[in-house]
């Protein structure tokens, strides 16, 4: 790759990362102030799965549709209607801090963000020239969501315990919370700054008549693939649900929990950015098989941890090992799927994946008020772990390093 085209590439995974850090950092803000004032309201358990679920519920209905828009126009008009909905669905729970208020803005914020990532997913894959390029592109980019998962929530949990205290009030009321909304409201708008102006990639036109999702999901790899990160998201799913409920009973105060799911999220970004300098000798499958197998030995103790510092130590390990996985995905798929119709097969990835965070909180309340939620720790856990054999069956993708799209 000559030097001017090294550096135009660093420039554009730049801004798409800022783009995307600003908003999935709002939207990461709201999934963990949302189920907090939900608890503090007086919420049980199984309510707080149906609220975690809704950040999931708008993407698996907007997801293929967002992805052939994206395939059709390119990226800042995806991107552009993803902050009007995240904005406005903010500030519904700003105005009202009722717990219809944060269903709504869960809705709006979940949607908004998966839109957006699909186009921008899209563009950074197009703008890579090989497969080593692949995961270099997709490690950067990867390192957005690991990044904004950690400010949204400390810095929620910072105006949560202490903005009320500023105004007037005490720790953890309304008034904290409804700062740590408007926080939220404002960082999206920061997205459309950095990607606006974006130079859209000309589009591959192929005249193969009505596209149907099923020709897609024929191909095994792919449905192999879909399969085994539905496990992985899972993982992340269980963490944001699983930590603060355990926090919340044990007493500790929102910015310890948002601090745990912070270091999580810093860990995985870090493993992101040390990707990029071994990007040419690793191999996918070995990669994701090796995180899973290690995910469910960190799941089988995690609960088991009995202080702060304990459970910071596991968050940061599962940060490390789960961070290294959406890189490895990413690059799998725009290698095994046409290049006409990568929004379309990132939106199906996207859709398995928020399909499944619509059921999995439910499933997780449910199973949190009947046994307890150390358990849902250790049958995720279990399945993931069983999981494994199919990550190692991804090997077939592997050819060449040939342009892929």
């Amino acid at each position: 790759m000559s030097a001017n085209r090294r550096s135009k590439t660093r420039d554009l995974i730049a801004r798409l990362i800022a783009g995307q850090i600003c908003l999935h950092a709002g939207m990461a803000g709201m999934r963990m102030a949302a189920p907090l004032l939900a608890l503090k309201q007086g919420y049980s358990a199984l309510s707080l799965g149906v609220l975690l679920s809704l950040f999931a519920l708008t993407q698996v209905f907007l997801a293929l549709p967002a992805g052939r828009y994206t395939d059709r126009v390119g990226v800042k008009r995806p991107v552009a209607w993803a902050v009007l909905a995240a904005v406005l669905g903010t500030a519904v729970a700003l105005v009202f801090a009722e717990f219809w208020a944060l269903c709504v803005a869960a809705l709006c914020t979940g949607g908004a963000t998966g839109a957006a990532s699909i186009a921008l997913q899209r563009h950074a894959g197009r703008a890579a020239q090989d497969a080593t390029e692949l995961k270099v592109v997709f490690s950067w980019l990867a390192i957005g969501p690991a990044f904004s998962n950690f400010l949204g929530p400390f810095v929620a949990g910072l105006l949560i315990d202490h903005a009320g205290v500023w105004l007037g009030g005490v720790k953890g009321d309304v008034t904290g919370f409804r700062a740590a909304f408007l926080l939220m409201a404002v960082l999206p708008l920061w997205s459309w700054w950095w990607v606006r102006h974006t130079q859209e990639l000309p589009t591959h036109e192929v005249d193969e008549g009505p596209r149907r999702v099923w020709d897609l999901l024929r191909e095994p790899m792919l449905r192999r693939l879909l399969l085994v990160n539905w496990f992985l998201s899972s993982c992340w799913d269980v963490h944001t649900f699983v930590v603060p409920v355990i926090s919340h009973e044990r007493g500790y105060d929102a910015s310890t929990i948002g601090t745990l799911l912070g270091v999580f999220a810093v860990s995985a970004a870090l493993v992101r950015m040390a990707l990029p300098l071994v990007a040419s000798h690793l191999r996918e499958h070995v990669v994701i098989t090796g995180s899973m197998l290690l995910t469910a030995a960190l799941f089988a103790v995690y609960p088991l941890m009995p202080t702060p510092l304990t459970m910071g130590l596991c968050s940061v390990l599962l940060g490390l090992v789960l961070g290294s996985v959406q890189p490895m995905i990413m690059s799998t798929l725009h290698q095994i799927t046409p290049a006409h119709r990568h929004g379309e097969a990132l939106a199906l990835r996207l859709m398995s994946l928020n399909g499944s965070s619509v059921v999995m909180p439910l499933l997780f309340g449910t199973l949190g008020a009947a046994v307890g939620v150390s358990v849902v720790f250790w049958l995720v856990g279990a399945v993931v772990g069983g999981g494994a054999q199919l990550a190692w069956r991804l090997r077939p993708a592997y050819k060449s390093d040939a342009n892929p799209g």
